[in-house]
């Protein structure tokens, strides 16, 4: 048998009140069950710790040697338990979570201005990568959660489970000057006789709408490429070609000097959505951050040019046919 905590509770009370009695009144126990605990311990640990007379006791060589060690143990224990109690519930602890830059710019704060409000001892790590350094992060551990566009074939993240979030329909990007902007909407072929800014490749941003324009028709030849959404809304803004971009990005386009509208002819829409590991389960936070992201988005409708971001409606439904999908309930149930 083990020594436990309880036994070296006992015998760090009556090392330093010297008194059964009052160290049994502590601990709340009988003075029968504080002896028995501070007997097991000496069984267990081959000798006698106390020497005991009718009338007093003191500590042997051995226990004065053993008392600092058994105060300081029983002092890590507690701090132990107590860390682990705040995190458990909240009231510290910390968060790593990956988001696509565009997202993390322009949506994230809204996830975490509500999450700060609910756990603001809980310290948030935000890494903005583009959305394959998302996938990466998550399936190597080194955060707990990704948000990012979801490719329409989810072999690739059989090791992750999905919580799509809500849908995004891209929208064209002008300069202020540009003839389209006299336009309530613009086609694909009509951006196609302008020079087209784009995401840099390996992007599945751009990999996408290069698939819709294909599949259209029309043709796709960035002429300038780059990893970042505000360094494209720049170049456009400064009359260097268009581009297409999502949706939930046309406030913070806009600011940079753009102009943001309906793109048709293709519309070309894309699932954003939360990735997390399978084989590991969500820390306390990153359920919390994670119920916090579902509650935001996946009802939400979104002031965006003229078209709203879809929420999942047949996900609230239960409707759902990908294996890999596994909603925030399911989840929790881990814990």
């Amino acid at each position: 048998m083990a020594i436990t905590v309880k036994q070296l509770r006992a015998f760090t009370a009556v090392a330093e009140q010297r008194n059964f009695a009052a160290a049994a009144q502590s601990l709340h126990l009988s003075q029968p069950a504080l002896s028995l605990a501070i007997k097991s311990l000496e069984q267990q640990a081959g000798g006698r710790l106390l020497a005991r007379t009718t009338r007093s006791f003191a500590l042997t060589p051995e226990g004065e040697a053993f008392y600092p060690v058994a105060r300081r143990l029983v002092g890590d224990w507690s701090a132990a338990l107590d860390e682990l109690q705040q995190q458990f519930s909240l009231r510290s602890g910390t968060l790593s979570i990956a988001a696509m830059p565009s997202f993390a710019g322009n949506l994230m704060p809204q996830a975490l201005a509500d999450y700060s409000r609910r756990f603001p001892a809980v310290r948030v790590t935000l890494q903005d990568v583009i959305a394959e350094q998302v996938v990466e992060l998550v399936s190597s551990g080194r955060v707990e959660l990704g948000i990012t566009f979801l490719p329409e074939q989810t072999e690739p993240l059989s090791d992750l489970y999905i919580e799509p979030l809500f849908n995004d329909r891209f929208i064209a990007l002008l300069p202020a000057d540009h003839p389209l902007c006299q336009q309530s909407q613009v086609s694909g072929a009509e951006l196609a006789e302008h020079n087209h800014i784009a995401l840099q490749s390996p992007s599945l941003v751009s990999r996408l709408i290069g698939e819709q324009l294909s599949a259209a028709g029309q043709p796709f030849n960035p002429s300038y490429q780059s990893h970042q959404l505000t360094t494209i809304g720049g170049m456009v803004a400064n009359g260097l070609g268009v581009s297409i971009v999502p949706s939930f990005s046309a406030t913070q386009m806009r600011q940079l000097g753009c102009v943001c509208l309906p793109l048709v002819a293709p519309a070309i829409e894309c699932t954003v959505g939360v990735l997390y590991r399978r084989r590991a389960a969500l820390s306390s936070a990153a359920g919390a951050m994670l119920e916090t992201l579902c509650n935001t988005f996946q009802r939400r409708t979104m002031p965006a040019v003229t078209y709203p971001q879809q929420p999942l409606l047949a996900r609230q439904q239960g409707e759902r046919d990908d294996p890999l999908v596994q909603s925030a309930a399911e989840q929790f149930r881990l814990f």
